[in-house]
């Protein structure tokens, strides 16, 4: 498939997906959302990508918030539906896949960006990465899971603040909160992105798939995230991942995971 916003490239079991708008700092707009999704969408859906790599262009942004001049003049109504659309659409999308997701954040990641990084299943920033969610300086908050995510990830208090005083923290900052996984120069980035990919790979992508499930399910309303991760435990054993795990471990010789 071919996009104009994004570039989606495959390669020994990762698609690495990077938002191509450098003049715009990668600026999120409704075209560039419905792109990102039919990009994670093909990749999910393909047997052999077994992870997935999210980032921006250049060396300055991995996203640095939403395209503003796209709905400046919205209404009320509208607004709403901006926000449902694209959490729907793209953020929680992200969240849900059962290919793990990685977001190497190579700049600013701001608003939406900030937002997209959180969706992922964790983040790697390079040592120029600057984060946060600027929303309530323009007289609006975040609408794509900002309010949600940041305080899951990084505490309430630190949450309120950062929303509050719509400032930008540093990478180490982000470090330090648990924001990011790992802080790196950003020529270093890259390496150390597909280095942990590849620790991923070497597992069963259905186990993991399910790890994402059970994980997730503690954070979803309704949802008892114990009954949800005793069920993908039992599913586990009906797969043939499963199998030639327990028979590899017993063999004393290295897994050969199917992927079924």
């Amino acid at each position: 498939m071919s996009y104009s916003n994004i570039i989606s490239d495959y390669s020994n079991g990762i698609t690495t997906i990077t938002i191509n708008r450098p003049k715009k700092l990668n600026a999120l707009n409704r075209d560039t959302i419905q792109e990102l999704h039919d990009a994670f969408d093909d990749a999910n859906e393909d047997a052999d990508t077994k992870v997935i790599i999210i980032t921006g262009s250049g060396e300055k942004a991995f996203v640095a918030g939403a395209d503003i001049s796209e709905f400046a003049d919205f209404s009320v109504e509208e607004g709403g539906k901006l926000a449902a659309k694209g959490q729907e659409l793209l953020f929680d999308f992200v969240e849900s896949l059962n290919t793990p997701v990685i977001a190497a954040v190579n700049g600013f990641a701001l608003g939406g960006g900030l937002e997209l990084a959180m969706a992922c299943h964790f983040r790697i920033a390079s040592s120029n990465a600057r984060m946060g969610l600027p929303e309530v300086s323009l007289g609006v908050i975040p609408g794509y899971g900002g309010t949600q995510r940041l305080p899951q990830l990084v505490g309430k208090g630190r949450a309120m603040e950062m929303i509050m005083t719509a400032g930008m923290i540093d990478a180490n900052q982000a470090l330090s909160y648990g924001l990011v996984n790992h802080v790196v120069p950003q020529e270093e980035l890259k390496t150390l992105v597909e280095s942990i990919a590849n620790k991923i790979m070497r597992n069963s992508s259905v186990a993991i798939g399910e790890a994402i499930r059970a994980v997730n399910a503690n954070y979803e309303d309704g949802l008892n995230g114990f009954d949800v991760e005793i069920e993908a435990f039992g599913n586990c054993f009906g797969t043939e991942d499963f199998k030639e795990g327990t028979t590899a471990f017993l063999e004393k010789r290295k897994a050969d995971f199917p992927g079924n």
